[in-house]
């Protein structure tokens, strides 16, 4: 059988190339953008399989399908969970929601190989149908600042001066680079749906923190791990035992 990867992360895809290798899978390319994936598939014959990540760092990468004729089967990875379900009920293969957890690796494969016992994957997607699935996750409005009150006054804050966001006695609060807080009127599970996954993750029940603010990250007790922020140091920043592994993969 022969593989391929479509992966913008080069860390991400590494660590899917590792995953598949302990299923006996062999990846022959690992391609990063849609440019160099029309220019591969154009010069090469294509291959049983595709583990396609959606958003690439120059566009969709239902774009590839545009410029090329690819029959291969396809296994999309993705990090939108809502629109995967509708768009992938149609006709392919499988998806992976990242991070992508071994289990349900093993599992697409094992629906792959059901399905193309010959590896004969010859498969028409409907790539227009999906795109237009996918417009409104890529389009989605990440929070860029917050507006707190401070007295009478009122301050807005940029998420680039963020350093984490906390909760302490039911209260949700935003601690900035320059070592102050702010009480914020929302809740950590309302805050993990309006910032960027791939910016900001949630290590806990009383965290989040942004990637760009991680100074130092040290192994724990029971498995954890713990986080050594700039400035915050009222308490410790532990990732849970039950986030390690999706922390892991989260920072490459």
């Amino acid at each position: 059988m022969t593989t391929i990867i479509i992966e913008d992360e080069k860390p991400a895809a590494r660590l899917l190339q590792r995953k598949l290798g302990k299923l006996n899978i062999e990846v022959g390319v690992m391609l990063h953008s849609v440019e160099e994936a029309i220019d591969w598939f154009i010069k090469n014959e294509h291959p049983d399989l595709i583990f396609l990540d959606i958003q690439l760092s120059d566009g969709l990468s239902f774009e590839i399908f545009e410029k090329v004729d690819i029959k291969s089967a396809i296994i999309f990875t993705t990090a939108y969970d809502e629109y995967a379900l509708k768009a992938f009920k149609l006709n392919s293969i499988d998806y992976l929601l990242k991070p992508i957890d071994e289990d349900d690796l093993e599992m697409a494969i094992s629906k792959f190989k059901a399905r193309f016992p010959n590896q004969n994957s010859s498969i028409n997607l409907d790539f227009d149908t999906i795109k237009k699935m996918f417009q409104n996750p890529f389009d989605k409005n990440f929070k860029t600042r917050f507006t707190v009150k401070i007295g009478q006054h009122l301050k807005v804050i940029s998420i680039e001066e963020i350093e984490c966001f906390f909760s302490e006695n039911k209260g949700t609060y935003i601690h900035t680079f320059d070592n102050r807080n702010y009480l914020i009127e929302t809740t950590l599970e309302v805050l993990e749906q309006e910032l960027d996954s791939k910016n900001f993750f949630r290590i806990s029940r009383k965290f989040i923190i942004p990637l760009k603010a991680i100074k130092e990250i040290v192994v724990y007790s029971n498995s954890r791990l713990k986080v050594i922020l700039p400035s915050y140091n009222d308490d410790e920043v532990i990732v849970s035992r039950e986030k390690v592994t999706d922390f892991k993969n989260w920072i490459g």
